[in-house]
């Protein structure tokens, strides 16, 4: 059995000082992919550093919606550049919009757009992150895509309804889940994961954050992603292989990376 995390932040400082075992335990629970997001460009140099280390590792490179306001017109550029410096980057992100507490919405609407414009042309997909934005998220997709061109790529650590989610997959996108799925009091989670046809499915951890049910409350990392999915295929009524087999097998397709 494999397992791929689709999702993970192992550069931040609380990995800094064991990260080799974290390594080792993500490789004795069969995690044999890990994708990387990238918060801003400039993590790109150590996020290429960890993959040189762990060459199960590929990337993104992108900017988060939280940090719009380091946007600047020349970082569209500069994504670019990275992004076809590397074979291994295979995706632009975590992008997207985050309306929590947010009075820069257009702004960010801005850098979205402008990201998006760097996927489509480089044929990669997008790593989205989306908090309290789901419709104006949406109207930026159509719009993109009723200029004529394409996208494809995952809502991250999904929480929206299972109404967002039908819009989404509707778009095309894949939905992954996090140890949020787990928790006791997440019912719109677990309706939305339901929802999801297996063959758009994912699983992650977004680690260092959120560690799903029983390691809820400690760091999160790699190796839980296990948990993740044994939930899902219980919530699922599938056999846990099975539904390795097949969140592997979407993780290659979306990111065009060899199993």
């Amino acid at each position: 059995m494999q397992l791929v995390d689709t999702h993970v932040h192992i550069n931040f400082d609380v990995f800094q000082d064991d990260i080799d075992l974290v390594a080792q335990r993500w490789r004795d629970a069969n995690v044999a992919h890990l994708v990387h997001s990238c918060v801003e460009p400039s993590e790109f140099p150590v996020i290429r550093s960890l993959a040189d280390r762990f060459p199960e590792l590929k990337f993104s490179v992108g900017l988060h919606p939280l940090d719009a306001d380091k946007w600047t017109e020349g970082m569209a550029a500069e994504i670019r550049d990275y992004a076809k410096s590397d074979r291994r980057v295979v995706a632009i992100g975590e992008l997207g919009l985050d309306f929590f507490k947010a009075d820069n919405q257009q702004h960010q609407i801005h850098v979205l757009e402008s990201q998006l414009e760097v996927a489509a042309e480089l044929d990669l997909p997008i790593i989205v992150h989306c908090r309290d934005a789901a419709p104006e998220f949406r109207q930026v997709v159509e719009n993109f895509v009723a200029s004529g061109r394409s996208l494809r790529g995952v809502m991250h650590c999904w929480t929206g309804t299972p109404e967002e989610t039908q819009w989404f997959l509707d778009l095309g996108f894949y939905v992954s889940f996090s140890g949020v799925v787990t928790f006791k009091n997440a019912v719109q989670v677990k309706e939305s994961a339901l929802l999801v046809p297996n063959e758009r499915l994912l699983i992650e951890t977004d680690c260092p954050f959120l560690a799903p049910v029983p390691k809820r409350g400690k760091r999160n990392e790699p190796a839980f992603v296990q948990h993740v999915a044994t939930y899902l295929a219980e919530l699922r009524g599938t056999a846990l292989d099975t539904l390795a087999r097949q969140t592997t097998l979407n993780a290659s397709e979306l990111f065009r990376f060899a199993l």
